[in-house]
């Protein structure tokens, strides 16, 4: 019965987030659900010019810490959509994400991101084009490191 509860709760919160964002949350993120901590939706956007997507996190979920490697260029760049959500660097305190909020990180630098433990969150995430680019997944972000950042 708790089970059941909760998964009504999620759908609803779901159903409600989408109505609030103008991008689809699209699909389960399963080719990527090792490298996250709870679960994350993917909807790819433009696959022209500048390919991105729309990654949408439920309240909790982030990804591991992880880098976007380049020789020359590369990083990404995050555009919050809705929702709130967190983006840290290694060795920096975390900065809240909020819709409009636009985060730079520049190639090989190690990081993470997520929604906040409360809300919902998405990000339309773009791969910044460079020389020998390539995406390397450290280890997750740990409960601790999580919860200090409040809600």
């Amino acid at each position: 019965m708790a089970q059941e509860k909760i998964a009504e709760t999620v759908g609803d919160g779901k159903a409600a987030f989408q109505r609030e964002m103008i991008f689809p949350i699209g699909e389960p993120n399963t080719d990527y659900a090792k490298y996250f901590i709870g679960n994350s939706y993917l909807a790819p956007i433009s696959k022209e010019q500048i390919p991105f997507n729309n990654v949408t996190f439920e309240p909790g979920c982030r990804n591991n810490w992880h880098i976007h490697h380049a020789t020359k260029g590369g990083g990404q760049m995050l555009v919050c959509v809705a929702g709130k959500g967190w983006y840290q660097e290694e060795g920096k305190p975390a900065v809240q994400m909020l819709p409009g909020d636009v985060i730079h990180i520049p190639a090989n630098v190690k990081h993470w991101h997520g929604a906040a433990a409360d809300s919902w969150f998405a990000h339309l995430a773009f791969e910044v084009p460079g020389e020998n680019t390539s995406n390397e997944w450290l280890e997750p972000v740990t409960e601790e490191e999580y919860n200090r950042l409040g809600k």
